[in-house]
């Protein structure tokens, strides 16, 4: 499925229900969606640095590996729930925005100075 295929699925299944829900209500959503997803994202990171040979580390990081996908997915989905809502294309967006290169520098491979945001 195609970010394009994605955003419009989000919009078949709950349009209405977020459109009502407006833009704050939603935003909160996907703030507490961004929130888990970095609590994941934080414990991959202390559980790939654990000693190999933790069978319990092993088995929480495959765990959490799993739900790290889910956390991924429905950020993406409250996100493009609220393009839904102010009418906005996502994939034209980021093809307007990245699809010549990086926007800061032109090029493909981006080469802005590190402390810059491109």
């Amino acid at each position: 499925m195609d970010l394009r295929d994605f955003q419009n699925l989000i919009r078949t299944m709950y349009y209405e229900k977020d459109v009502a829900r407006g833009v704050s209500g939603t935003y909160m959503w996907l703030a507490e969606e961004l929130g888990e997803l970095a609590s994941d994202l934080r414990q991959v990171e202390q559980l790939r640095q654990a000693d190999p040979a933790d069978e319990n580390s092993k088995t929480k990081l495959a765990k959490v590996e799993s739900n790290l996908k889910t956390e991924f997915a429905d950020v993406i989905a409250w996100l493009a729930t609220i393009a839904n809502i102010v009418d906005v294309d996502l994939s034209e967006a980021l093809a307007a925005k990245y699809g010549e290169g990086c926007p800061g520098c032109g090029n493909l491979v981006c080469d802005c100075p590190d402390a810059e945001k491109p």
